[in-house]
Parts: structure tokens; C-alpha cells; sequence
């Protein structure tokens, strides 16, 4: 969980990946602790609905949140078990870094959720089709954005 340093202030970002690497939620919370690990927990299984299996950390604030929701007997901690969500923060560091600093947790709560969704849209995993087929998902999602955004 990456955490992000706002006037002096620390704000952590907690982030919900599905298991094909797509950011599902973002939230963002000034404590670390059970409350904001329940209050993330439930505003994703609202969303998405109840998951079959729940790869976190080991921070023991995702055990008491599991245990109030009752997902404890499927949660799964492991060494290299959510590279998954670790590797989805490298693009949010990337932009971070264009962006220079945040002013206020509200406008890093906006920048998170658009930011996920934007990613999602256009992320093609490229490692999974040829040259030619990249191409064409890449200009039909850039086709799809300039739709939306018109």
C-alpha cells in the first residue's frame, strides 16, 4: 500500500485489483487501521459483489476487516501473492511524478479514481498479441475516448 505525503501529512491508498490486473477501487484514507480497511472493504464487495478469494498484505488491519465481513477463511497473504496490486501502483507513481504534488486528499481521491479508470481503458497488455492486433485495440480505445470525452 503506497502512501502519499500531502502539506506534511501522510495519506495512504488503498487499491482493490481484479486478478487480471485491473483496478476495480481506490480509496484513499488518513489512517491505516481496521476502521479505513472495513470502510475500503465494504465499498468494494458493494461494487463488485462477494470474491472468491482476497490476496492482501500482511498489515493485520486487513485480518480484523475480514473477520467483521466474514471473508477471514478467504483471505490469502503470501510472499509474492499480491504483485498484482503492487505493480498497479507503478503508474500512479509515474503520473505522481508529471503532477509534481498533491494539494489535498480530495484532489487525490479525484486524480486516483479517474486515474484507474483511464488505465484500464487503454491499458492493452501488449505482451499478449502481436504488433499489428496491438495497434488496432490501441486506435479503437483511443476512438472509444474521443467519443466520451466529445
Amino acid at each position: 500500500m503506497p502512501f502519499v505525503t500531502i502539506n506534511g501529512e501522510t495519506y495512504y491508498l488503498w487499491r482493490a485489483v481484479d486478478h487480471e490486473g485491473e483496478e476495480l477501487e481506490s480509496f484513499v484514507t488518513k489512517k491505516r487501521d481496521r476502521k479505513a480497511a472495513l470502510k475500503f472493504l465494504r465499498k468494494a464487495m458493494k461494487r463488485y459483489g462477494q470474491p472468491k478469494v482476497i490476496v492482501t498484505g500482511r498489515l493485520c488491519s486487513y485480518r480484523a476487516a475480514m473477520k467483521v465481513v466474514g471473508n477471514a477463511d478467504r483471505q490469502e497473504t503470501g510472499r509474492w501473492l499480491n504483485n498484482r496490486a503492487k505493480n498497479s501502483h507503478q503508474t500512479f507513481r509515474r503520473r505522481e511524478r508529471g503532477i509534481a504534488k498533491f494539494r489535498s486528499a480530495k484532489s487525490l481521491q479525484k486524480f486516483v479514481s479517474i486515474h484507474s479508470s483511464v488505465h484500464n481503458h487503454f491499458n492493452q497488455e501488449r505482451h499478449l498479441y502481436n504488433r499489428r492486433n496491438f495497434k488496432l485495440n490501441r486506435s479503437t480505445a483511443l476512438a472509444d475516448w474521443r467519443q466520451l470525452a466529445a
